[in-house]
């Protein structure tokens, strides 16, 4: 077994967090696996075979064993999260070398780069559960979706959920102005409008303003009005790594960026207020917005048009019904005194809210 090379960029002692581990002697592999370590924001500790201590071994998040190197490790100790990197796509013992070393994976540079950049990045985050991500789009114009997706995340930060509340909707005035923290410091989209690559999870959360116990991301007052759709993938895919609950605001136009966040949600509600016209109107959404989105729900808001219920609403939109948002006569004058929506537990909004995520991660839980 051999020491540290030249390359080493560990940071394995007292109070750092462990980094992957690369073992190879194959110069251009090993350039190649540190400049994917660097675009995961990671570091790497570099070995040309398995390292002297065991517990350097075992104690790596993930290691990334060379093809020329797979011969040295057949009697390192087995563990899981040990991949097998090469580049020759057509070695047909490749296999063979993964099994004597206990490889869970094979991956071919440069065609796995990406994916790689994605596993790296995830076990140095120390990515868990990813976050329960829920979307809420008008079935009209002023259904009241903000509203609702505002109250949504406020009832999951006060329930004591890491909550992240994602403003898609870039004509639609701004969650920050709805929340009271349009002058609160923190990045808002066209800061990211050109993210392509891996956004850091926490990087991202640090990053947004913090306002009722929950973090946002929203448009500025600038004249942005759109993002591209490879900025809400990364973005999106960073903030569901969090954890905890993602609430995403949503346009009623489908485009590119809005289908990308359509791809990334667990589940979408349709808000649609009791009358004819904007039963017609949804119909046209609940279609589009079908089309990615697999799990798509129905919330009705009343006043009632005569002869129009929740139940017959859910049936002409063939859509499953997740409540009826109760009228809460005082909400224009508390957003006036600059609460939030569903500031109050004991309001109506605040306990639809409540009940909506005690039955969405009981549904999990039995999942």
């Amino acid at each position: 077994m051999t020491g540290p090379t030249t390359h080493d960029r560990a940071a394995t002692g007292a109070g750092r967090r462990a980094e992957p581990l690369i073992v190879t002697e194959d110069a251009e592999l090993l350039d190649d696996l540190l400049r994917l370590c660097a675009a995961a924001g990671a570091q790497a500790e570099v070995h040309h075979g398995p390292p002297e201590r065991r517990a350097v071994w075992d104690a790596a998040p993930l290691v990334l064993v060379g093809d020329d190197a797979a011969a040295r490790c057949r009697g390192a100790a087995r563990r899981r999260g040990v991949l097998l990197v090469g580049r020759d796509q057509d070695d047909p013992d490749v296999w063979r070398r993964a099994v004597e070393i206990g490889a869970d994976s094979v991956l071919r540079l440069p065609d796995a780069e990406s994916w790689l950049v994605d596993r790296i990045a995830d076990v140095v985050e120390g990515v868990g559960r990813q976050a329960l991500t829920v979307g809420v789009i008008g079935g009209r114009g002023g259904a009241g979706a903000s509203t609702l997706a505002c109250a949504l995340a406020v009832a999951a930060a006060r329930g004591g959920r890491r909550t992240m509340l994602v403003d898609g909707d870039p004509l639609g005035g701004g969650l920050d102005v709805l929340l009271g923290g349009e002058r609160e410091r923190g990045l808002r989209w066209p800061d990211f409008a050109a993210s392509q690559g891996r956004v850091a999870g926490a990087a991202l959360e640090e990053s947004l303003p913090s306002l009722h116990g929950l973090r946002l991301l929203s448009w500025d007052r600038s004249d942005t009005v759109a993002v591209p759709p490879e900025a809400m993938r990364s973005v999106l895919a960073a903030a569901r790594r969090c954890g905890g609950v993602v609430v995403v605001d949503l346009p009623r136009r489908v485009d590119d960026a809005t289908v990308e966040a359509l791809a990334q949600l667990d589940m979408g509600l349709l808000v649609v207020p009791g009358e004819l016209r904007a039963v017609a109107a949804a119909k046209r959404v609940a279609a589009m917005a079908g089309m990615v989105l697999d799990d798509l729900r129905l919330v009705v808001r009343g006043p009632y048009a005569a002869g129009v219920d929740e139940a017959w609403i859910a049936r002409v939109l063939d859509l499953p019904l997740a409540g009826e948002v109760p009228v809460e006569p005082r909400l224009l004058a508390s957003l006036d005194g600059g609460a939030p929506p569903g500031a109050s537990a004991s309001g109506p909004l605040g306990r639809f809210c409540a009940a909506f995520w005690d039955r969405a991660f009981a549904g999990e839980a039995r999942a």
